[in-house]
């Protein structure tokens, strides 16, 4: 990125500020004792020079001698350059708040954001699902053609993009870091992605990390670098290719769930945490079953509660188990049945 010169534009200033006080010394030396002269103190040479640079040219203030006409000259002159020199600047000024504006360098106030590490078509694919969950997304890229892109696509509000480099851990703090629920390390190689894992855990202890792998066997060594999910790009197109040759039908509906439901009658699986005053909160999970689907025609089939510090999902649990305020339940739904369950919930889905 071109950063403004200012050390230069400060000499500068400080270099006209000294040519045009030795000007006005001049001036003052032709004009301050000479008969009927009008310019006989720094004062009126000062306002002299203003109104001349400005081109106002009230008249009260003129010069009689040669020399004072003289100078006169060069501050007329000189104001073009000046005039040149103060738009240059001020254009200059507007270009680089755009610029940094545009970069991302101003940062964002976005919270409970997703921050992805890198940009390509799957990182692209993956942005699509999230703001269609009304999903914040931040976007760091070392390629300064991705940030056009991205703005074409998205609207300021919905996705921030930042330029820098992946390691300039300070600057990266612009994306609002410490506020985020996830960070997704969208780079290229595996072996790039633990290297970077274990770099930024050192800046970013705190936060939770997801990555997608080509090689299914790193899963146990990315979670011991501190990851969260790992992710096997081969196992799932391999299990969803299985179930699309033996159990096709079942394989379409799978499809449908793991991504979000853009109309009334697509399927979704979605998460909803029961908060303090929640009506099914204290319940058991049998009575919360038969009331989403009688309330909302939302299907329980999971419940995930804390147990240790870590997230725990029970997968269709005993009927007797009991609901408590910050478990969060797992449900199968279709839009319509979302918009229900919002109103019920009065809070967004996700973690």
């Amino acid at each position: 990125m071109k950063r403004p010169n200012y050390r230069k534009g400060l000499i500068t200033i400080a270099g006209l500020v000294a040519i045009y006080s030795f000007l006005i010394y001049t001036l003052l030396k032709f004009e301050a004792n000479a008969p009927g002269s009008k310019i006989t103190t720094v004062r009126d040479a000062v306002w002299y020079l203003l109104e001349t640079l400005t081109t106002v040219g009230y008249g009260d203030k003129t010069p009689v001698t040669d020399g004072g006409i003289g100078i006169g000259f060069i501050f007329l002159l000189s104001s073009l350059g000046v005039y040149g020199f103060i738009i240059g600047q001020f254009a200059n000024f507007m270009s680089t708040l755009k610029e940094q504006r545009d970069l991302g360098l101003n940062g964002t106030r976005f919270k409970n954001h997703v921050v992805m590490i890198g940009w390509n078509d799957f990182g692209k694919s993956v942005i699509s699902h999230l703001i269609g969950a009304g999903r914040q997304v931040a976007v760091i890229t070392k390629d300064r053609p991705t940030i056009d892109i991205i703005r074409e696509f998205y609207t300021p509000d919905q996705v921030y993009t930042l330029f820098s480099d992946y390691h300039n851990f300070d600057l990266l703090e612009k994306a609002n870091l410490s506020q985020a629920s996830i960070v997704f390390i969208n780079l290229n190689d595996d072996t790039e992605k633990l290297v970077y894992v274990i770099n930024m855990k050192k800046h970013f202890q705190n936060l939770n990390y997801v990555v997608t792998l080509e090689n299914g066997n790193l899963k146990n060594t990315f979670h011991s670098a501190g990851v969260t999910y790992a992710i096997s790009k081969n196992e799932i197109s391999s299990k969803l290719l299985a179930s699309y040759i033996y159990e096709p039908d079942v394989a379409l509906f799978s499809e449908e769930i793991i991504a979000y439901a853009h109309e009334d009658d697509e399927y979704d699986m979605k998460q909803f945490r029961i908060a303090h005053g929640n009506p099914l909160s204290g319940t058991y999970y049998d009575k919360a079953f038969y009331d989403l689907k009688k309330q909302c025609n939302v299907v329980l089939i999971g419940l995930v509660k804390m147990e240790n510090g870590e997230r725990k999902l029970y997968k269709n649990p005993e009927a007797a188990m009991r609901i408590e305020d910050n478990d969060y339940l797992v449900m199968l739904m279709d839009g319509s049945g979302l918009d229900r369950l919002k109103k019920l919930f009065h809070i967004e889905e996700g973690v």
